[in-house]
């Protein structure tokens, strides 16, 4: 029997674990265009060595699950180092990583999308190579990446929930506490969903209101 006097009693600590969820969700989403946009860039170079280490980079992200490069980067690279790392930066570093890689596609995608002429009608109106990307491909390429760039903005900010292997206080683990203390797996994990769904959601509805208004412009 789902009672919903146990999912309003685990609000308070599910919404404090929703504010980790975002902070690392945005703040790992934003190192990660950052990776992303140098390493899909990089792919779209014709310096080999480039090309090939953005390559390299992005197939081991993409072929090893987040949680397994959460783990690493949390208690392997630390032994390495010789050092320790707080488990939110961990989540964080984890996320921006991983999400780099995947940006990294959505980027040499839509910069390898725009037409061969644009460059040259910016070439022949004498802006050098560098000029003709920042002015004219960018701004064209940014357009068209920005609804994958939200579709992997919703599944990094799913994907935080990974990130309870390491001990990030996100909504997840924040769940499963409350679960531990009063047995309510129904409501609580219930109440989880749903305000994941409720992030989800809402995400999706700013990104349709930022494509309307980048058309109608």
């Amino acid at each position: 029997m789902f009672e919903m006097s146990y999912a309003i009693s685990a609000l308070p600590i599910l919404l404090s674990g929703i504010k980790l969820t975002i902070l690392i969700a945005v703040a790992g989403l934003g190192i990660g265009f950052f990776i992303g946009a140098v390493a899909g860039i990089a792919k779209c170079s014709s310096n080999k060595w480039l090309y090939w280490i953005a390559a390299v980079y992005v197939e081991i992200i993409r072929g090893t699950p987040l949680m397994v490069q959460a783990l690493y980067i949390y208690f392997a690279l630390p032994m390495m180092l010789n050092t320790k790392i707080d488990p939110i930066a961990a989540g964080i570093i984890a996320i921006a990583v991983n999400s780099g890689a995947y940006i990294a596609e959505i980027v040499r995608g839509s910069i390898q999308s725009i037409d061969k002429g644009q460059v040259e009608a910016g070439r022949s109106l004498g802006l050098n190579a560098f000029q003709t990307f920042l002015y004219i491909v960018w701004p064209q390429a940014f357009r068209r990446m920005i609804p994958a760039l939200g579709n992997q903005f919703i599944i990094s900010l799913k994907d935080t929930s990974l990130l309870t292997v390491i001990g990030v206080g996100e909504l997840t683990r924040q769940g499963t506490i409350v679960v531990s203390s009063n047995f309510r797996a129904v409501e609580v994990y219930t109440t989880v969903a749903l305000l994941y769904l409720v992030m989800t959601l809402t995400i999706s509805l700013v990104l349709r209101l930022v494509e309307r208004r980048m058309q109608a412009n």
